[in-house]
């Protein structure tokens, strides 16, 4: 027998003398100290490099905390997320304001559907353009015409036909006709339709998709919402200084990312001696409204500093695209 185990001890001797590694898992169980590493030629380890530090998204907005020390009767706010569908907002979010001027673009998507592959007039053309981009009254109560709407009361109080359609098409919950708390003079006016923050977003939403405007016409309303024009100071109601709020909270980066479409609406009211302001804006991502009612002694400023402040706030990633627009401290206007 003492052959076979000198046999036996000489093949080991060779095979250690040649390196052969030894698992680390037999060096334990057999009492030894584990091996350093297998990474390499007698336990040495290799340097594997670091991965690339992964590149940041690009800014966007999305759901998140809102804090405003608003000063007023009405505030409330609505986010949609277009690629998903979900809406986030304020807690009242489903309740209502006089959409005001905002309502413009539902008109001109509607009429311009109506029309499918024709062309209007050159006149209701430059209409439905500065009722855009100039909020321009009379140019918006003309395709309101041609659009078919009507300021005669409609059976059993429904909102006129142009109205109705934005309820259908764009799958809208909470907007009514014009009524309560407005005097009933006002009844019919498509500037006081009411409509709430959510459904804001979805109108927004509705045109951008191509459902309000129709596949001819989508591009050419989003184009005169991204060139709406006129400052905040500009205050008179019938047309002009439409280009402030939400758009001047957001970071030139998401700017840089394409076309915001937006449309305002403002009105200094004499029967509640309110300011009604409304900011809704749309991108291919998102679709954000801000609407508010506050004392008519305050200025239109105020108002386009709390849209701003609603979009910087929503900004993502945070912090570093919002710390590039200046927070507005809209409770000390």
């Amino acid at each position: 027998m003492r052959p076979r185990v000198t046999l036996v001890l000489a093949i080991v001797a060779v095979l250690l003398g040649g390196g052969m590694l030894v698992p680390a898992a037999y060096a334990r169980l057999s009492g030894g100290d584990a091996l350093p590493s297998l990474g390499g030629i007698g336990g040495g380890t290799e340097n594997v490099p670091a991965p690339p530090p992964s590149t940041p998204p690009p800014p966007t907005l999305a759901a998140g905390p809102v804090s405003v020390n608003f000063k007023g009767e009405f505030f409330s706010w609505a986010l949609m997320d277009r690629t998903t569908g979900e809406i986030s907002g304020a807690k009242n979010m489903a309740q209502t304001n006089s959409t005001e001027s905002m309502l413009k673009t539902w008109i001109v998507s509607d009429y311009l559907r109506q029309l499918g592959d024709k062309q209007p007039t050159a006149a209701l053309k430059k209409a439905a353009s500065v009722a855009i981009r100039d909020s321009n009254d009379d140019g918006a109560n003309a395709v309101y015409q041609a659009a078919g709407g009507s300021y005669k009361p409609q059976p059993n109080g429904k909102p006129d036909p142009v109205i109705q359609r934005a309820i259908k098409i764009c799958g809208l919950t909470d907007t009514k006709r014009s009524g309560p708390p407005a005097p009933a003079m006002y009844n019919g006016w498509w500037s006081f339709t009411r409509m709430s923050p959510r459904d804001a977003v979805r109108l927004g939403d509705c045109i951008a998709d191509g459902k309000a405007a129709g596949p001819k016409w989508t591009k050419w309303v989003l184009n005169e919402m991204a060139n709406v024009r006129g400052s905040v100071k500009v205050q008179q109601q019938k047309s002009g200084g439409g280009k402030w709020g939400i758009i001047d909270g957001l970071p030139a980066e998401i700017k840089a990312q394409g076309p915001v479409s937006i449309k305002n609406g403002w009105t200094q009211l004499v029967y509640d001696n309110n300011w009604h302001v409304n900011c809704l804006a749309v991108t291919d991502k998102w679709s954000l409204a801000v609407m508010m009612r506050y004392p008519a002694s305050t200025s239109l400023s105020y108002g386009a500093k709390v849209c701003a402040s609603v979009a910087t706030q929503l900004v993502t990633p945070q912090p570093g695209a919002a710390l590039k627009v200046p927070q507005q401290p809209v409770g000390k206007l």
